[in-house]
């Protein structure tokens, strides 16, 4: 293909200047873009690095951008040179192969018309490029959403450049080849590119992956740097989409898959497993799930064909990739590839909807599974095992489930829907009174909302079908100007508990006829709603005018004219200026100062106790035990308790207030005493008048406060700031002489703070113990009944400490196999699982009655005193359950991990464990066979380990605190 150059950029002395000045290449693409051209190339013309050229090249545009380059480069003559291909190629290949041509840098970028480089971007690159010898550098690109409401932006995969790194191969960081696919954000040796013949593949989409994974397989040397280079302008509203966002045309997938296909061929020629592997994932994390987004808005014609080409691609798919995805993700391409639309489509949606349920569900043989069909397929029975989810676990009021528009018809202004709300195992039992209405709602939030009856529910075993009518004529009553988009919920209420659905609409043909309304505020700009789908796929109502074509546009840009005239902005900035004061009110930061400006001037009232646990998300321990001691003596007092999330388990008989709510900081300004056992808001400055007294919630293991090496690490003034949040505690109470050593010392406490008097959570231990000593038996109550629990299986309490499982996911995974547990020893043991209030578990249904998880539950001791032996890790309950006096196991199976890397330990759990330690599953099975032996084997163990860790522990602490505290105060 030949190329047109501007001449007047051309001569022996303009190149001899570039050829001298030139450090980088930037090789900027253009076609029909005239308007963004030149904010492109401004961003290259301001470089901080002086030594830069700009090589345009047009891909033979219709509009004026060839004219706009050529003025570009006149203005800049000996910066700036500009080509222009003689026909359109179709894509941003070629007419970067012919920049590459034309470069004259050491080093070249690409850059694209409509993006533009961040100001220190070739500096810093070639930076790093000439300290490292690095054959490409790649710099963290930024998308902005440049029209979106709030100028979104995002980092592309900032993980990968969260650190500058140095490869000396791409097999170094394989999800490097797999997720950062852009040749834009790179900068690359001249001689590389030349030497490799590296070039961009003409005519076809993504051309981008293949150069990319050709670049990154013969680089030598790659770094990268933490440092923003490239900033991506992304235009959702652009009436001309971008090739990668033209999901819906077929040509668009058919190249994708070909550009796959081409790359796998060349790891395979290098016999690059691992890189296969990554990409793979990447496949089914990404790719595909661009394309799967859009199918149920597509009809079978399209499906049929998109499968036939997606199917034998992921044939060819590592199965190891399908374990390293999300479920639903795995799913849906396990179903796509088996040509199950029936079961595909639901999956679609809730690949859709994160959280939605979309499937019946079925169990098999203790297991949870997608669907019924495929599960004679080891490999479909593998990838459709979702019982990791714990569908199986929720109750109805926890579920998001689908609910498929099946019928949808129009007349007089009602609107007549019906559809199925999937029933997953059965979760909504047959003869449950059921009830429902459809919600209308403006999307923008706090406007309002209209609700008509769901006049039919009708249980159909595997689903709930309904119908309903809504006049939405005679009762949507919109606003009529900012209340432009409706949604449409249905709350089904089961037995008196309720959840709330969408309307999927993918299946359903929605009627063109437009439903007149009666707007509040004007009809001049919308008298009428026409159904839509949303991008997820659930029917919406968009208000319309009736007028559709000149009249509506005419209405509609005296609308704009109006939004954007004097009066608009007038409206918008009194709506801003609203949102602004109500953010305000709401913010931490005044709530902070209204505690201290307005609350903390109150009179501090006789007799307010503020109860707190565990960041208010329990009503347990110590706070609780005193709380109940002193409901057990009749004192007259006003308690108030703390919850976050729900008060569900919260005391009746006392106030309720939601944590950092203004009633939260009210009683906190006006309580003669706090107590609670972690913390309070650390910014609420303690009155002198009111006592705080620190419970806390169990003796140390691991190193704590100031004895943590990060706070070491941390600034004067910043460790002064925590020791004054510390400095509030008036009372802090001690178990032992060991909290003195750890806690005490730790928080930097004065002596006078610590009160000697074990802990109140424990009375109930002591008590226990005690009480079978005398009585020669142990006595289980009414919780192993409430349990299921038989009357000849021992009860093992099994509650490990603390595990980060990453940002996103509370999860914690079980370090031994339940499904073994529940076969091996299920006729001997029923295992009560307690997680760390800050994680949560899954079992799977195969365990039921054998292994029960008891997460929930705020209070342990009822726990502890039902139980026949404790495992745990590294838990602080250790402290607690030893004063049972019965055994304890100690499955530190990552004991070196917990031990020596972070925090550290005040000693060696090894050493000092009171019960046998056990590092395997093996060995943890081997040490429940000996239980009984093992238990009066470490009996003087338990002994020594109380009278070390809990000295103070004399079942009078609760009693021995209000008697000290609040004696004074009258009995009612």
């Amino acid at each position: 293909m030949g190329v047109i150059a501007e001449p007047e950029t051309e001569g022996p002395d303009a190149e001899a200047d570039v050829e001298a000045e030139a450090d980088v290449s930037v090789v900027v693409i253009v076609y029909n873009d005239e308007a963004r051209l030149p904010a492109a190339v401004r961003s290259v013309l301001d470089q901080t690095l002086r030594g830069v050229e700009i090589v345009i090249v047009d891909d033979c545009s219709t509009d004026g951008s060839y004219d706009v380059a050529r003025r570009l480069a006149a203005e800049n003559p000996e910066r700036v040179r500009v080509f222009q291909l003689p026909e359109n190629s179709g894509g941003c290949g070629e007419p970067r192969n012919v920049g590459i041509g034309h470069t004259r840098g050491r080093y070249v970028m690409f850059l694209d018309s409509d993006d533009v480089l961040e100001r220190n971007a070739c500096r810093n690159l070639l930076e790093a490029a000439e300290r490292d010898g690095s054959d490409i550098v790649s710099g963290l690109c930024v998308r902005l959403h440049v029209d979106s409401r709030n100028k979104k932006r995002d980092e592309w995969y900032p993980w990968l450049y969260a650190r500058t790194q140095v490869l000396e191969s791409i097999t170094e960081l394989p999800d490097l080849l797999a997720w950062d696919t852009l040749s834009t954000n790179k900068m690359y040796r001249r001689g590389f590119l030349m030497d490799r013949q590296l070039r961009f593949l003409r005519g076809m989409f993504y051309e981008d992956l293949m150069f990319i994974a050709e670049a990154y397989l013969a680089a030598e040397r790659i770094t990268l740097i933490p440092n923003q280079v490239y900033f991506w302008h992304v235009y959702e509203k652009a009436a001309a989409k971008s090739i990668s966002n033209r999901r819906n045309e077929m040509t668009n997938f058919v190249h994708r898959m070909e550009i796959h296909r081409r790359i796998d061929a060349l790891l395979a020629e290098r016999e690059q497993a691992e890189l296969k592997l990554a990409k793979d994932v990447k496949f089914l994390k990404h790719d595909l799930v661009l394309h799967l987004r859009d199918l149920p808005f597509r009809d079978d014609s399209y499906r049929q064909e998109f499968a036939g080409i997606a199917r034998g691609y992921l044939d060819s798919l590592a199965p190891e990739a399908y374990d390293e995805v999300q479920p639903s993700q795995a799913v849906c391409a396990y179903l796509l590839r088996e040509n199950d639309w029936k079961n595909l489509l639901p999956a679609v949606d809730t690949l859709l909807n994160r959280d939605k349920i979309s499937a019946r569900l079925v169990e098999r043989d203790g297991r949870v599974y997608w669907c019924a069909e495929h599960l004679d397929d080891p490999f479909g029975r593998h990838v459709l095992d979702v019982t990791d989810l714990g569908y199986h676990t929720r109750t109805i009021d926890k579920m998001f489930l689908r609910n498929a528009l099946s019928g949808y018809a129009e007349r007089s202004g009602t609107v007549r829907l019906s559809g199925r709300i999937v029933n997953p195992l059965g979760v909504i039992p047959e003869g449950a009174r059921l009830t429902g209405e459809l919600e209308f709602r403006a999307r923008r939030r706090s406007l309002q909302s209209f609700r008509f009856p769901v006049a039919v529910l009708r249980h159909e075993g595997t689903a709930v079908a309904w119908e309903a009518e809504a006049d939405l004529a005679a009762k949507l009553r919109p606003l009529g100007i900012v209340d432009e988009v409706w949604d449409v919920r249905l709350r089904l209420t089961v037995d008196g508990v309720r959840t709330t659905t969408r309307l999927t609409a993918g299946e359903v043909d929605l009627a063109e006829g437009l439903l007149p309304v009666r707007p509040r505020l004007t009809r001049m700009v919308a008298d009428h709603v026409e159904p839509e789908v949303s991008l997820r796929g659930h029917l919406a109502f968009r208000l319309v005018t009736r007028d559709r074509v000149e009249d509506k546009e005419r209405v509609r840009e005296l609308v704009v004219r109006g939004v954007h005239g004097r009066p608009g902005k007038l409206a918008k900035k009194g709506i801003r200026r609203a949102r602004q004061i109500r953010k305000k009110l709401t913010s931490g930061e005044t709530k902070i100062r209204m505690y201290h400006e307005v609350f903390s001037r109150l009179p501090v009232k006789k007799g307010l106790v503020v109860f707190e646990s565990q960041l208010g998300k329990q009503y347990s321990d110590s706070p609780k035990a005193i709380y109940e001691e002193m409901r057990r003596q009749g004192l007259d007092f006003e308690p108030v308790w703390s919850y976050a999330g729900s008060p569900e388990g919260f005391p009746a008989d006392a106030t309720l207030v939601r944590r950092w709510s203004l009633p939260y900081l009210k009683a906190l300004a006006q309580a003669e005493f706090w107590i609670d056992n972690q913390s309070y808001p650390l910014k609420l400055t303690k009155r002198t008048e009111t006592a705080y007294l620190q419970t806390w919630h169990g003796s140390a293991l691991k190193r704590m406060g100031f004895d943590e090496p990060a706070w070491k690490l941390r600034s004067k003034a910043r460790q002064q700031e925590q020791q004054r949040y510390l400095n509030r505690f008036d009372r802090f109470l001690i178990r032992s002489e060991h909290d003195v050593r750890t806690l005490a010392r730790a928080f930097r406490l004065q002596e006078k703070t610590l009160l000697r008097v074990g802990y109140p959570r424990n009375d109930a231990l002591v008590h226990a113990r005690e009480r079978e000593a005398a009585e020669g038996r142990r006595t289980r109550g009414p919780l192993a009944a409430e349990l299921g629990i038989p009357e000849d299986r021992q009860v093992l309490l099994y509650a490990p400490t603390f595990r980060e499982q990453g940002a996103r996911s509370r999860r914690f995974e079980l370090p031994f196999d339940v499904e073994r547990f529940a076969a091996e020893l299920g006729d001997r043991y029923v295992l009560l699982v307690r997680s760390h209030y800050l994680n949560h578990v899954v079992l799977p249904p195969s365990v039921r009655g054998t292994v029960v998880d008891v997460s929930d539950r705020h209070d342990v001791n009822p726990l502890m005193e039902l139980s026949d032996a404790l495992i745990t890790d590294y838990s602080s309950l250790m402290f607690d359950y030893a004063l049972l006096d019965r055994p304890m196991l100690f499955f530190a199976y990552d004991y070196e991990e917990y031990a020596h890397e972070g925090r550290g330990t005040y000693f060696d759990l090894l050493e000092r464990a009171p019960g046998p330690v056990v590092r395997t599953e093996d060995e943890l099975y081997g040490a429940l066979d000996s239980l009984v032996e093992d238990g009066a084997k470490y009996q003087p163990e338990r002994g020594r380990f109380v009278a070390e860790f809990g000295e103070y522990d004399k079942g009078t602490a609760a009693r021995s605190i209000v008697e000290q505290f609040f004696s004074h105060w009258s009995r009612s």
